[in-house]
């Protein structure tokens, strides 16, 4: 006879509670349900137990005096007035450091079938950022992997940037990149919303197997409720913070922020929060910023969280509310254009869109001036685009469209390339474009 595991033992021991609160459904409609408290209470936020639908839960979203209304996480069908439900608390996990290279679930149980041993302290899965005084400041450049964000659009120690992009465009796929290749101690990845059949797509194909052994994965595929999506977020941030408090160096991936939100949405309506953002509820930017600022330094001479924030945009509007809310906490922005990837280049990031507000700080001079003379020309090309493409422009019309349509193409590959040394290597690369430029130029002349 097999001997049992006696680590899925240990971690289902410490999921036992010794005391059990049981109440009465009183009323389901609406797609929630009413329990009867009598002079019990219980706080917003606690997890359900229906006793008599094994594997079915809720959580409280709303009280009144004496009842609180119940959101199922799953279709309760056979639930009767008069069924039996356990008020279970709040959630909390128990991040440990053998959850590394793991995919786990919102409540940290694992996914992929092999026990997961609970760490030795419960953390809230809805917490507080650091002080604001306590914090410290962003650090330093950090080697990405790929020149563009190197150079152009640098990411520093605990910066908060986003990925905003319309469905298709690559997103997923640099999500990958960077986590293969930003500097950090260790990658905490949060999938949210996403088909079933992504998940392994992603970890054997875009993570790989060299970024899964320094990654966390925590996902809620798009089939599962609203609460379990909501609360993916919140637990991979917790995750982050638990390594972040280490004193480590974290990086932080959200895909998708937009399906966050949207999960947020449907918690709301159900618990009679209007809409009035566009369909979204007024806690709607309370959500985005609050989990925005959990993000980013930590305490000074400590471990540091730096997040990479996908945002779905529809029809590329960049003013819709999701979009415009997170553009305004975070550090940076990153577009990536449908047109660029639609003609094959990879990443499809559109330059001129996109800022990192880690500049000029993370840059030194002449670096600073060598991103604004690629701006400076990638700009002038911009706006006379569609009279080179007609074959409208003449030669010699405008010097700096002249030298725009010289650099355009090692520019526009230069974005797409993969870092192979270093930062100041990206930089060398640079300036030998516009060097061979000006060398072709001078000898024309």
């Amino acid at each position: 006879m097999a001997m049992p595991d006696l680590n899925a033992l240990r971690a289902e021991i410490d999921t036992c509670s010794v005391m059990r609160r049981l109440f009465r459904v009183l009323r389901a409609s609406g797609g929630v349900v009413t329990l009867s408290l009598g002079e019990a209470g219980c706080r917003i936020g606690d997890r359900v137990r229906f006793v008599d639908l094994p594997g079915s839960g809720g959580e409280v979203i709303a009280l009144e005096p004496g009842i609180a209304t119940v959101l199922p996480d799953r279709e309760v069908d056979g639930l009767q007035i008069g069924s039996r439900a356990e008020i279970l608390g709040p959630v909390e996990i128990a991040p440990d450091p053998c959850w590394v290279g793991r995919i786990i679930d919102p409540f940290g149980r694992p996914v992929d079938g092999r026990p997961l041993m609970r760490g030795a302290v419960d953390y809230p899965v809805r917490a507080d950022p650091p002080a604001p005084a306590t914090r410290g400041r962003l650090g330093a450049r950090l080697q990405t992997g790929l020149r563009v964000f190197n150079t152009l659009l640098p990411i520093v120690r605990g910066q908060r940037i986003g990925l905003f992009a319309g469905s298709g465009v690559g997103k997923s796929s640099l999500l990958g990149q960077l986590a293969r290749g930003v500097e950090a101690d260790l990658s905490v990845i949060a999938l949210v919303g996403e088909r079933g059949r992504e998940l392994r797509d992603f970890v054997e194909d875009v993570l790989g197997p060299d970024g899964m052994a320094r990654s966390i994965i925590i996902v809620a595929t798009s089939d599962q409720s609203a609460l379990i999506r909501r609360r993916a977020m919140w637990t991979a941030m917790t995750v982050a913070e638990y390594f972040r408090d280490k004193g480590m160096q974290v990086l932080f991936l959200a895909d998708s922020i937009t399906r966050f939100a949207e999960a947020h949405r449907e918690v709301a309506l159900a618990a009679g929060e209007p809409p009035s953002l566009r369909g979204f509820p007024p806690s709607t930017a309370h959500l985005l910023t609050a989990l925005t600022e959990r993000a980013g330094p930590g305490k000074a001479e400590g471990g540091d969280i730096t997040a990479i924030l996908s945002v779905l945009v529809a029809g590329s509007n960049m003013d819709e509310v999701i979009a415009d809310t997170m553009r305004g906490v975070l550090d940076g922005h990153v577009v990536l254009d449908r047109e660029i990837a639609e003609r094959g280049r990879f990443p499809a990031i559109n330059l001129l869109r996109s800022v990192s507000r880690a500049l000029p700080a993370a840059a030194t001079g002449p670096e600073n001036l060598l991103i604004q003379r690629v701006r400076h020309v990638l700009g002038a090309y911009d706006r006379a685009e569609m009279m080179i493409q007609a074959g409208l422009y003449a030669a010699g019309s405008d010097p700096l469209v002249d030298l725009s349509i010289r650099l355009w193409p090692a520019l526009d590959a230069f974005i797409a390339e993969k870092e192979t040394d270093t930062v100041d290597g990206s930089f060398a690369r640079l300036a030998e474009i516009f060097d061979a430029v000006d060398q072709k130029r001078k000898e024309m002349v």
